[in-house]
């Protein structure tokens, strides 16, 4: 079943790759969807795919690449799809 995730994840994450990082790690599971840092500091990801590869994505995301350092993730799993086509970085 495909599902939509929001991710908001905390702490030393821009300018540290976790937005390509996050792609790399969508195309290996077959993840469509976007990812953006905001203006607070955060990285936002917007996620679609088969529920038990959304949750192998959000486990990644406690932790990101090597060079960050997550302080608190933030997930929703109940957005209506938004039906993306690919995994975008903004």
């Amino acid at each position: 079943m495909i599902m939509h995730l929001d991710v908001k994840i905390y702490g030393k994450v821009q300018g540290v790759g976790f937005r390509y990082a996050a792609w790399q790690k969508a195309e290996e599971l077959g993840i469509n969807g976007v990812a953006r840092n905001t203006d607070d500091g955060a990285v936002y990801i917007e996620a679609e795919g088969e529920k038990s590869d959304l949750k192998k994505f959000l486990d990644w995301c406690y932790h990101g690449p090597d060079t960050a350092e997550v302080k608190k993730v933030g997930a929703d799993f109940s957005r209506e799809l938004a039906n993306y086509n690919e995994f975008g970085l903004i």
